[in-house]
């Protein structure tokens, strides 16, 4: 991996590390990031939690987008906003995934990806 490669994937696990301490900061559950470097040829990171409303899921994907678009992470695309069931957010290297809990026990993403590893997540120093 070149020095450029690395910096990248450094800079796309401190979005995801991000991603996860907003869904936290705004009471989602059972987040959880997935490290699938080198096992996607899609993305790096997925970011996956739970909300318990749609206007819950579009708070914490507009807070997210936001703090990505202020960093430097351009949005690739994004899916499911309207409904908020499972709203998808692309940021390339990172993929944020907010469900509600029927769309996430249904779809189960951390058992297709099951060879992922798990980060924790990394509190910010005050």
């Amino acid at each position: 991996m070149t020095k450029k490669q690395d910096n990248a994937v450094k800079a796309a696990k401190e979005l995801a590390n991000k991603a996860a301490l907003i869904a936290h900061e705004r009471n989602c559950t059972d987040i959880t990031i997935l490290d699938i470097t080198g096992i996607s040829p899609a993305t790096n990171f997925f970011v996956i939690a739970t909300s318990t409303s749609a206007r819950q899921a579009r708070t914490v994907t507009d807070e997210i987008t936001e703090y990505a678009k202020k960093h430097g992470h351009q949005r690739f695309g994004s899916a499911g906003y309207e409904q908020g069931r499972w709203i998808l957010t692309d940021f390339v290297d990172v993929v944020v995934h907010i469900f509600d809990e029927e769309f996430r026990e249904y779809y189960s993403l951390e058992m297709l990806w099951g060879d992922a590893k798990h980060l924790k997540i990394k509190k910010e120093k005050k």
